[in-house]
């Protein structure tokens, strides 16, 4: 139990996120863990007993040492001390040898990870390219589709054209997506700092991608067009195995 915090606290000065096993195996080689101790006090009764039932029934007194050695209550196991500091300071510096191993590996999966997920990212931000490009045109098919259906009821009349531009003004704020595509850019760019600067940035990253999923359903609330709503389907896609993937960095 004395080594219970001070372990913790040598893997939590390496480790800040994550569930940690730790098992501590010991092995004493030095032959001095162990040693027999005399009770006397039962061993002199023991003797005194035996000499008294020889007497009693007129028995040869054969008593040996091997008599008494046979008995378990006369030599008693006893395990010497142990020397807290020394094991102490034997068991932390193979818990960082171990850790060292540890968080080399780490390093190594989270550079596999960091470069996947900023893959992932890469693909998100074409996606948003396409949707900033496709919006304005939505609106301008909108447009037309309306004086296409006016010209099928009215025929060559006069079009009211500022009715037209109302019209398509109210449908154009409806599906004004460039607020959420600039502060989905700006979270990306922000965990690409995060993975520069390094350090513990697993639950930055988790909070980051929980916005960028935010931005992402709004665009999609917002589209009324088959185009965007697929590439919305398609960034929604990455960002959930963005997520998944951040679950493993610390």
């Amino acid at each position: 139990m004395f080594l219970d915090e001070k372990l913790k606290s040598c893997l939590q000065e390496r480790i800040s996120r994550g569930k940690v096993e730790a098992a501590v195996s010991i092995e004493d080689t030095s032959g001095n863990s162990l040693s027999l101790q005399v009770n006397k006090d039962y061993a002199d009764a023991y003797i005194c007993a035996l000499r008294e039932l020889g007497k009693q029934y007129h028995l040869k007194d054969d008593l040996k040492l091997s008599s008494l050695v046979s008995n378990s209550e006369i030599l008693i196991p006893k395990r010497n001390e142990i020397d807290e500091k020394e094991l102490t300071d034997a068991v932390l510096e193979t818990a960082k040898e171990a850790l060292d191993v540890f968080v080399d590996m780490r390093a190594a999966e989270g550079n596999r990870l960091v470069a996947d997920v900023t893959s992932r990212a890469n693909t998100i931000l074409d996606k948003v390219s396409f949707v900033e490009k496709r919006s304005p045109e939505t609106v301008k098919e909108y447009r037309e589709k309306i004086e296409q259906k006016i010209k099928e009821l009215i025929g060559d009349v006069q079009i009211d054209e500022q009715r037209i531009l109302t019209e398509t003004a109210i449908f154009a704020d409806k599906i004004a997506v460039a607020e959420e595509t600039v502060r989905l850019r700006s979270h990306i760019k922000e965990m690409f700092a995060l993975f520069e600067n390094g350090g513990a940035i697993g639950r930055k990253i988790d909070f980051i991608v929980q916005e960028m999923n935010r931005e992402a359903n709004t665009i999609g609330s917002k589209a009324s067009d088959m185009e965007i709503a697929k590439t919305v389907v398609d960034i929604k896609a990455e960002i959930e195995k963005i997520r998944e993937q951040i679950q493993n960095i610390e």
